[in-house]
């Protein structure tokens, strides 16, 4: 009995008491005008009925469930490792692809078959002419940001490069994940597509950002909002240890004052806006979980083909985006 032929693309979309976003976004990919495609749906251990929701799926749509919330970064790797498709695209439960969502992605893909990274145009699904964000930016002072969060929809960027994808809706040649084992599991959530991209970067490759593939998005819905202590938790400790684990030597010893200056403006901010203690809480297991990172670190850097020089150049260093947290989107 002939087996069927192994799709192109495995969409992993990771669940946890999504609700009816879920299907939502179920629904939107049933849709999509690029259909060489299989869908992995893995369940946290959701404790609603998000899954029960979902009724019956195609055939090329499956549900695998964890025992536990194991956290966005371990539920993505699980799922890989269960596929042989050429390419892994993430997909947030809170998000709602277009329906030319992936092909968009996949054209791109054969435009440059040079990149391993490839983001999406998120649009917020509250507001339609706002932007969720346009690909992830890091400053030389260790600072992420999703950039345009919040801007006008008529401020989408060229087609270009930028430094990473978001994990929300984005596209990754798999025999690069795979090298990269896939997202650090340590971080959990938040900022472990940053992690990934660097160490893809240390490497020598790049992201392009998309433009016309598009996903509306709800953005930290499912965890709390933005300022929440989930969040700020996550988001402060996760910041430490993606600027401690990848950033290139001679690059820290450059950079290092302005990363101490950053977590100091951050935390004051939080402590003056009402969500310090999270934020304090963050730095804190951050700097009690360093003993593994800089054990990771130094593999990551006994392996990298790149040197401070090339990371420079793909880092922001204008201050005036950093306070804008805008899109620095580089000419292809």
């Amino acid at each position: 009995m002939n087996r069927p032929r192994q799709a192109l693309v495995c969409v992993i979309v990771v669940n946890y008491n999504s609700g009816q976003f879920l299907s939502t976004c179920v629904n939107a990919l049933k849709k999509q005008t690029f259909t060489d495609f299989e869908a992995i749906i893995v369940d946290n251990g959701s404790t609603d009925r998000s899954i029960e929701w979902l009724g019956e799926l195609p055939e090329n749509f499956r549900v695998h469930m964890m025992e536990e919330n194991a956290g966005f970064a371990k539920a993505n790797n699980t799922a890989a490792a269960m596929t042989a498709a050429d390419w892994i695209a993430t997909l947030n439960a809170d998000a709602c692809p277009d329906q030319h969502w992936l092909e968009k992605l996949m054209k791109a893909a054969g435009r440059y078959p040079e990149v391993a990274m490839l983001g999406s145009t998120l649009v917020n699904a509250e507001r339609a002419d706002i932007l969720d964000g346009t690909g992830d930016v890091l400053h030389a002072s260790g600072i992420p940001w999703r950039s345009n969060n919040g801007a006008p929809i008529s401020e989408i960027p060229k087609e270009g490069e930028t430094f990473s994808p978001c994990a929300a809706a984005a596209l990754y040649q798999k025999d690069w994940f795979d090298k990269m084992e896939g997202f650090d599991e340590r971080f959990f959530c938040y900022m472990e597509d940053m992690d990934l991209a660097y160490r893809m970067r240390l490497q020598g490759q790049r992201c392009m950002q998309i433009p016309d593939s598009v996903a509306l998005h709800m953005g930290s819905a499912l965890s709390g909002g933005r300022y929440g202590a989930f969040s700020q938790f996550h988001g402060s400790r996760n910041r430490i240890w993606l600027y401690v684990k990848n950033t290139p030597l001679a690059l820290m010893l450059l950079t290092f004052p302005f990363f101490l200056a950053g977590q100091a403006a951050m935390m004051s901010k939080a402590i003056v806006s009402g969500y310090g203690a999270p934020v304090i809480r963050g730095t804190w297991a951050a700097i009690m979980g360093l003993w593994p990172i800089l054990k990771a670190r130094r593999q990551t850097q006994k392996s990298a083909t790149v040197g401070s020089w090339e990371i420079a150049k793909a880092l922001t260093w204008s201050p005036f985006k950093l306070l804008k947290r805008s899109a620095d989107i580089r000419p292809v």
